[in-house]
């Protein structure tokens, strides 16, 4: 059984920076793309960040281009997200997520809160 625990979120004035960990437990870490999601109040989930297995390519929504940096610690387990020039309107509870490539996304943690005040 493969298990996601991510850590790391909170509260933060704009601007400021915030770094979201996900430890995967069991599975075969190191073959997952992971990738992270944010879903604010009243609003679906929405992609943010996305790192292979095999390549490390990364990916970006257009809304954190430049500001958040994903990560990945295969000796660890574990994938970051560092977030800096934190805003408003980032304020979402974020999961973590992973699968093996052409499976889509098979495994979900239970989400970290992060809030931005305006």
């Amino acid at each position: 059984q493969v298990q996601l625990v991510e850590s790391g979120g909170g509260l933060v004035q704009a601007g400021g920076s915030l770094r979201l960990s996900c430890v995967v437990f069991g599975g075969s870490f190191s073959i997952y793309s992971m990738g992270w999601f944010r879903q604010a109040p009243g609003k679906e989930r929405e992609f943010v960040a996305r790192i292979g297995g095999s390549d490390a390519t990364r990916t970006y929504a257009d809304s954190v281009k430049g500001r958040f940096t994903i990560s990945r610690d295969d000796a660890k387990n574990t994938v970051y997200l560092q977030m800096n020039s934190l805003k408003p309107e980032d304020t979402a509870v974020y999961y973590c997520a992973g699968g093996r490539g052409g499976y889509g996304w098979e495994y979900w943690g239970h989400g970290t809160q992060v809030t931005v005040p305006s």
